[in-house]
Parts: structure tokens; sequence; C-alpha cells
């Protein structure tokens, strides 16, 4: 089965158990002919769906506002063997090198580290990532996307935490982790991810470029930049574009024109209460639609050694059975 290539802070690994029990029978029942993921991340919502029910869903779409990962999921999809190569070559130079221990300032490894993500970083990349205009994403394949797609890869397995983040200007800006052998190339998830990718529609942009796309035949799964909640880490900084509570308002808004047209859509977020009981935030925005609660295994300390159970909320414009919720599409 193919996994995450990625670490991504807020995947849903952990509650794909839950997600699965809350995913529409239409879907279930073939009768959903289309999934849509616009703010796909690391993918384990995806790669668990193709796995249990691809046979059953004609059409595949995802996309991401980052343009790095746009990149890393079409390298895979149709040049995977390039790619692992360049992350042997690069695990090949790492790995050997002297692990770093707690408190070291310096070291091999670290040194290297920073050199990838300074390449990383050059200005050049963004005669690759945008046309002409200087702003507009670019999506057709050249060869530089092969390197590209492995310095994301590399970074991501020797960064700290696996941490994406990203300063103002769009500078990845992680500092390096500390794991004695991590697993750069992954070539065996990495040909896995490939076959999962086949005929799959990849686009890079926001979210609401795709949602004209969506119909009475789609399932929308969105798992958009977690509201962050007082006083513990924030991870909303995938790229240099703010997702704050007034887009939080806006794609509340698009899942109420959605409903309308028969969409069917889960939607996943935190939930506010963990840190204040009377924070009615995702509860009036989603209000006439399911909101469940489910557990979930996060940081919800400055101190990332303390974990807890906090819970993250499930929005759902629909019934699934067993939930005694006002029912919105006739599924039963």
């Amino acid at each position: 089965m193919a996994e995450p290539v990625l670490k991504w802070a807020g995947g849903k690994r952990q509650l794909l158990h839950e997600i699965d029990k809350q995913l529409p029978a239409a879907l279930k029942n073939a009768e959903i002919k289309r999934y849509w993921e616009p703010f796909f991340g690391g993918g384990a919502v995806f790669f668990h769906i193709k796995e249990h029910y691809g046979d059953l869903i004609e059409e595949y779409w995802i996309s991401d506002f980052n343009w790095d990962l746009f990149v890393l999921y079409r390298v895979i999809q149709s040049h995977v063997g390039a790619l692992i190569k360049e992350l042997k070559v690069l695990a090949d130079e790492y790995l050997p090198l002297p692990p770093t221990q707690q408190g070291d300032k310096e070291g091999e490894r670290i040194s290297m580290f920073y050199r990838i993500r300074d390449e990383y970083n050059k200005a050049h990349w963004n005669d690759v990532r945008y046309r002409k205009d200087g702003k507009t994403h670019s999506t057709g394949f050249v060869k530089s996307w092969v390197r590209r797609a492995a310095l994301t890869v590399f970074l991501n397995r020797t960064t700290f935490n696996g941490l994406y983040r990203v300063n103002s200007k769009g500078g990845f800006n992680s500092p390096h982790g500390r794991y004695d052998n991590p697993d750069i190339v992954q070539e065996g998830n990495l040909r896995q991810v490939n076959k999962a990718l086949k005929g799959v529609n990849i686009r890079v942009g926001s979210y609401s470029k795709w949602l004209k796309e969506m119909d009475d035949l789609t399932f929308a799964y969105f798992d958009p930049p977690y509201r962050p909640l007082p006083d513990t880490p924030s991870f909303k900084s995938y790229h240099k574009a703010p997702f704050r509570d007034k887009e939080q308002a806006e794609l509340a808004q698009h899942c109420r024109e959605l409903d309308a047209r028969g969409v069917r859509w889960m939607l996943s977020n935190s939930d506010p209460k963990n840190t204040d009981p009377t924070d009615e935030f995702f509860d009036e925005l989603y209000s006439g639609f399911n909101i469940t609660r489910v557990e979930a295994n996060r940081n919800i300390n400055s101190d990332g050694k303390k974990r807890e159970k906090i819970t993250e909320i499930l929005v759902r414009n629909y019934e699934v059975k067993g939930c005694l919720q006002k029912k919105l599409f006739s599924e039963y």
C-alpha cells in the first residue's frame, strides 16, 4: 500500500479509521464518480481511498497551493526512477556522515543539510517556478524538477520533526533534525506511490480555482491549514500565503455553495474547544452541517515532548449510519 512520502504537520494517518467510517455511502456504493482533494499535503486520505475504493471511482483530482508539492507528485507520477536515483546520491553522501548529537551546533551532517537548504532557496528556482509574468505557476515539466523534488524529500526527511516551514519570502527555514538513519530514498514506497498516482490529475493553485469542477457526482475532502490553537505550536506556514480566520470563513462559504450544488464533502480542522470551551468559531461557521469531534495525538504544548489527546473536528454535509444528526442527503 502506498503511504505518504512526506512527514506532514497535521497528517491524517492516525485518523484514517474514523475518516473511513464517515465517508459517504455513495462513495462505497460506486455512485461517486470523482474524488477531489484540494489541500493535498501528504495525501494520507487520498492514498487510503485509492487503496480501498480505487476501482469504484472513475476520476481522481488532487491539488495544492504549494508548488513544491505539485512538482514532487508530478515527478513521482512520471519520473520516479530518476527521482530515486537522485535521492540515492543524496543519501549516499549524507548517511555515512557522523550522526548529529544532542546539543551539536556544528557537524558534517549539519553542514550538508544547510548547503542543501541554501540550494533549495536559491533565487534561480523562481525562474522554474513561475512563468514570465512572475506570478503564474509553471506547470510544464522540465528536467530540473527531478532535482527539486529530490531536495524536497531530502529536507523533509532530515529536518527537525519533518517540519515544512517557510518565511514571508517563501524561503524554507526549518532547522536540521537529529536522526541516526533516516529513510531518505524510500524506494519501495515511492514505487507504490507511483502506481497510486497513475491516471490521477495533479494541479497547483488555490483550492477556489477547482470548485467549479465539482458536481453532484463528486466527493471532496478539504484539509486546509489548521486554525492554530492559542499557546500551542502553529503549523500554518506551509507557504507564504496566510490562512487566517478570514480564509477559514471563505472556505466555509464555498462549502455551503457546494452543498447547494449537491457536492458531498468532508472537512477537517483543529478544535478550538481544546483550549477554550466557549470558542464556537467552527460550530458557527458550519452551523447546520454534521460536526464530529475525534481524538488525535498532537503536540498541544510548546514543549514538543509533551503529547496528549486532543480533539479535532470532521465536518460533513451528508449523513452516515449511526449518527443521530440532521440528514442533508438521502443516502439510505
